[in-house]
């Protein structure tokens, strides 16, 4: 299936430089956080659920096509969310829920709603600290005689994006986190 509404939305985001967006949906009683991930290979869906931790992620590949049907744990997931019970005479389409997400897209992205690590970083409970989601700085490994671990590259990866991660790894530097909003920094490279 082509979700061709997200292509004004990835040319605004380019044109502006932002590679990863915030914006809403609500389909039914399901209100969601969307972010839209163009940095990534291939580019990323990710719905988070506001006022909870319940999320899912869709791949987007080149001409803008998701492949359904969904995974079992996706379709479970999305079920759930919607609040929908199995009803044999009225099965849940996966294709219908994702042609009204696709016409309510926005064309274009506004520099205010661009995504912040620690917006989506509560969709992913399983990272490294998962409560310290506002960016603090970089250590230095190689001054410590030490190796940036998997888990900090997995977090890294997921709140700051593969070409940060690559560098971290090439540079030996690990993200540094805090639970405290008022420590946060502005994000910068080492």
């Amino acid at each position: 299936m082509k979700l061709d509404g997200l292509k004004p939305l990835y040319r605004s985001m380019k044109d502006q430089e932002i590679d990863r967006y915030r914006f809403g949906y609500t389909n039914g009683k399901a209100s969601f956080d969307v972010f839209f991930f163009i940095d990534e290979s291939p580019f990323i869906l990710l719905f988070g659920v506001k006022g909870d931790k319940l999320s899912f992620e869709i791949e987007i590949f080149p001409g803008f096509q998701i492949n359904l049907p969904l995974c079992k744990e996706t379709y479970n997931n999305l079920c759930m969310i919607l609040g929908l019970k199995y009803d044999p005479s009225n099965r849940f389409s996966p294709k219908d829920f994702f042609s009204q997400f696709n016409i309510s897209i926005p064309s274009t992205a506004n520099k205010t709603s661009e995504a912040k690590p620690h917006e989506f970083a509560k969709y992913y409970p399983h990272l490294e600290e998962a409560n310290k989601v506002y960016f603090l700085g970089w250590r230095d490994n190689q001054t410590r005689n030490e190796h940036v671990t998997t888990e900090n590259l997995l977090k890294t990866r997921k709140l700051l994006g593969v070409k940060v991660s690559e560098m971290s790894l090439s540079k030996n530097f690990s993200s540094c986190w805090t639970d405290d909003p008022a420590k946060a920094k502005k994000f910068f490279l080492p």
